[in-house]
């Protein structure tokens, strides 16, 4: 069932059992879950169906620290959410992700890859993925011609990555339009969140919307999935009653904002021609393929974070702009076709030449950020049209960034070379080893991570294994905000399953 929020009554009641507010991937993959179920579901959104670039200004915000995108431009808002414009790559967290590393601070979840892993089978479904296997030999004998590298497979290891063309928006439209006990609000953003005297329960969500309208959403539990800087926007700007803001009695919330760094890291020049279909990777057509990353056993004893290193053939890498400067369109929904306009034409212009295309490549890291208190999201003084303060980001970035990033391309050099493949030439930025700075290029993945962390420990998160905020009992945070850590992969398939495990739970809850 769908409602427009602009179209109610002034000042209505909207009441469920269940109130998501967010309909992006966390949240209608929670949303979906509860289908046909007895319970009404209330599902909040606070645009349309179309992109609306009023509603999309409330996003907006300022940045400091290590250069980051335009805040506007880093989440879309309107039903579906950032699948709207996702790569669609998709990879399990792996077990060291989970674990506490004594080399990286502030690191371990209270819960397990296993916790995750029927969860994760589930989403691979939701995603409209293949089975979720994610080995190498797998796909070797499902695809033709992947072929690894011979590598010592101890020390380098080849993470396989599958690729969905899940538009949420699309694909799940009519189920939820359709759906008897799934309510859908658009236009129905939240602007405060109200609890008991007591800050221990939830009471209403207050939302608003361009047209001038104002309504409470009442329910049993309410589920944020509005994304990980605004999940910690509006739990700071709910502050009537928590000065500090909701769930943030140990000023965690906003804290532990993490990316995936994206930079352009080394050269790979190979002794002679070898098949990279493994490593190759073309939007809307491949189905599976691999990046090279380190064996937890080295991850260990050199104690670094957990990257991968892509490749992309040289002579196609050095007509493309850099993202950074391709994602300052003011207009969102241009942005991803821009990026993909500079591949295409990058594609036809290494076509005609001959050169080194197969013997020579730029090595790309994906690393997951170390987790940074001081990396945050905090309130600026500015207001958005509907009066809540607007979400600050400051990016900051550590010296075990910089150290793992550079020892990653040092072991695959060494690695390289023993099996006698190629040789690899860092880029200059990693030259240096008491540089710990990264060029303003530097790009991150558009993954935002860890604000609303989980801990057992309230004074170490803000949400229990459960993703229950600690002190509230009927506010739950769904998506990539809960992560203590940000791993190598892309992370909407782990949000995925994280927010269906929260499903799961809530459902026991209410039996």
């Amino acid at each position: 069932m769908h409602i427009d929020a602009r179209e109610l009554e002034n000042n209505s009641i909207i009441e469920g059992d269940i109130c998501i507010v967010g309909a992006g991937a966390a949240g209608i993959s929670i949303a979906l879950d509860w289908m046909d179920s007895p319970y009404k579901v209330i599902l909040l959104e606070g645009g349309g169906f179309e992109y609306d670039d009023k509603v999309q200004e409330l996003y907006a915000g300022k940045t400091t620290g290590q250069k980051y995108f335009p805040l506007k431009s880093a989440r879309l808002h309107y039903f579906g959410g950032t699948t709207g414009h996702w790569a669609g790559m998709c990879a399990p967290f792996d077990p060291i992700d989970f674990k506490k590393r004594d080399w990286v601070p502030n690191s371990g979840w209270p819960i397990s890859k296993k916790d995750l892993d029927p969860f994760y089978a589930k989403a691979n479904k939701i995603l409209k993925l293949g089975p979720y296997n994610y080995e190498y030999e797998y796909w070797y004998n499902e695809l033709p011609n992947l072929t690894a590298f011979p590598l010592d497979d101890k020390v380098v290891w080849n993470k396989i990555w599958q690729y969905s063309q899940a538009r949420y928006g699309d694909l799940y439209k009519k189920d939820i339009v359709e759906s008897k006990n799934i309510h859908l609000y658009t236009y129905a953003n939240a602007v405060d969140i109200k609890a008991d005297d007591n800050i221990s329960n939830v009471k209403e969500v207050i939302v608003k919307n361009y047209a001038g309208k104002t309504h409470k959403v009442k329910a049993k539990h309410f589920v944020m999935a509005c994304g990980t800087i605004q999940n910690a926007r509006m739990l700071l700007a709910s502050n009537s009653q928590a000065p500090q803001g909701l769930g943030n009695d140990n000023d965690l919330v906003g804290r532990y904002f993490q990316e995936h760094l994206e930079v352009a890291s080394a050269e790979l020049w190979l002794v002679k021609p070898f098949s990279t279909n493994l490593y190759s990777w073309e939007y809307g057509v491949t189905k599976a393929s691999a990046e090279l990353a380190i064996t937890e056993e080295i991850q260990t004893k050199e104690k670094i974070l957990n990257g991968t290193a892509s490749l992309t053939p040289l002579s196609l890498a050095k007509y493309q702009k850099p993202r950074m400067e391709t994602w300052q369109n003011s207009d969102p929904r241009k942005s991803l076709e821009n990026m993909f306009a500079n591949w295409d034409e990058a594609a036809e212009k290494a076509k005609v030449e001959k050169g080194n295309i197969e013997r020579a490549f730029q090595l790309n890291t994906r690393i997951e950020q170390a987790p940074n208190p001081s990396s945050r999201i905090t309130l600026g003084g500015e207001k958005d049209e509907l009066g809540v303060r607007r979400a600050n980001l400051h990016w900051e970035l550590t010296a075990l960034d910089k150290y793992s990033v550079r020892k990653i391309y040092q072991i695959l050099g060494q690695q390289l070379g023993i099996a006698g493949i190629g040789r690899i030439r860092l880029n200059e930025f990693l030259r240096d080893p008491n540089d710990n700075t990264f060029p303003d290029s530097t790009n991150g993945g558009w993954h935002h991570m860890g604000t609303t962390r989980m801990a057992n420990d309230p004074k170490k998160g803000v949400v229990d294994s459960n993703c229950q905020v600690h002190g509230i009992s009927n506010l739950f945070i769904a998506g990539a905000a809960c992560y203590p850590t940000s791993g190598a992969p892309n992370p909407t398939l782990t949000l995925t399953a994280l927010s269906l495990r929260l499903s799961d739970y809530l459902k026991n809850k209410m039996i």
